[in-house]
Formats: structure tokens, sequence, C-alpha cells
């Protein structure tokens, strides 16, 4: 059942058997695992913190992260959870969906002022998210933590859906402005 012939045309189809060993794998596929030597290569490259995270419940989760070398780095805890609005992983995933899909976000979670730098308009969200989709990256200016930068972009399932996000992140001290667009097409490249 891999193959079958319609005899009356002479042609062969993939059977349901094809399909379902496919499946097989897209079901058990653990872009977790695979994504390490994309990360620890976002760390060589960037000198910063690498992280992959995915949505869960309108907040984006740490799954992965390879810590950089440097005696002040970001560490988080694999499972921490931050705001969509208010993290670079977040961001990024927010600016893949449609604009139903982010109002509902919105609406169920608000726009929590974490610090000082916090987008907190809606109005304001939707222009970033316009840039972040035009530009293909997102930049987190210490909206999640004071002193601390990132930027991240989104990577794809094989039918072009954001699967999540992967970002460096550090010290503003290190991460400065000047940097941030060289290391925005490094993570965009790498996602």
């Amino acid at each position: 059942r891999f193959v079958h012939q319609d005899i009356e045309q002479g042609r062969w189809y993939i059977g349901g058997n094809a399909f379902y060993i496919g499946n097989a794998f897209l079901n058990t596929r653990d872009f977790v695992a695979h994504s390490r030597p994309y990360l620890r290569r976002l760390m060589e490259e960037s000198g910063e913190t690498a992280n992959l995270a995915v949505v869960d419940n309108g907040e984006a989760v740490i799954l992965a992260q390879v810590q950089c070398r440097e005696m002040m780095r970001m560490m988080v805890p694999l499972g921490s959870r931050s705001p969509l609005h208010a993290s670079g992983v977040g961001k990024a995933l927010l600016a893949q969906m449609q604009d139903d899909d982010v109002a509902a976000v919105l609406h169920r979670r608000g726009l929590a002022a974490i610090t000082e730098h916090t987008i907190r308009s809606a109005a304001v969200l939707r222009d970033t998210l316009t840039e972040i989709r035009s530009r293909g990256w997102a930049h987190d200016d210490e909206e999640h933590a004071i002193g601390l930068r990132c930027v991240a972009a989104a990577f794809y399932d094989e039918h072009g859906e954001a699967l999540g996000a992967v970002s460096i992140s550090g010290p503003r001290s290190r991460i400065v402005d000047a940097r941030v667009p060289q290391l925005g097409r490094l993570v965009a490249d790498i996602a």
C-alpha cells in the first residue's frame, strides 16, 4: 500500500502507507535536539548566549540555551517564560502570527510593563511587528530586564509556519546600537 496503480489510466500514485510513514517522521522529529549545532554556532559567531524558544499559552518559553564564555552573561533556567511583547523571541514569534491571533494574545495577556522600556501601546507594538516582518529579526532593548538586550528571529517548519525562535542575549555594554543590525542579520541567517 505504499503505491497503487490506476489501471484505466496506467498511472502510479503514492499510497496511504507512504503518507503514514512520512507523518511518523514529522510527529517524532525533535527540533530542539537538531537546534544544538545552530545554537552553538550562533553563540560562537556572536560571542553571546544563544537561546531557543517557542510560544506556549501566550508566552515565550525557553527550551534550549548555549551559554557564552563571557563572565557577564544571560542565563535562565530552561522552561523560563516571558511575555511575548517584552522579549526578543516573543516579538519575533508575534510577528509571524496573523493580526487576529496577535489581538487574541493581547486581549488575554495584555501589555504588562516589565521595565520602563517595555512596549505598553498596542499601536506601537503593531508598528514594531511590521518592522520585524520587514527586516526579518526582532530586538529587545531592555524591555524584559534592565541592562539586557536580545536579538531574535523565527524559524519555520516545512509549511512555512513558525515553529519557534532563536536569539542571542547579552548585556547592553556588549550589544551596542551599532552592533544590533549585524547581530540581527546573523540571527536571521542562522534561524
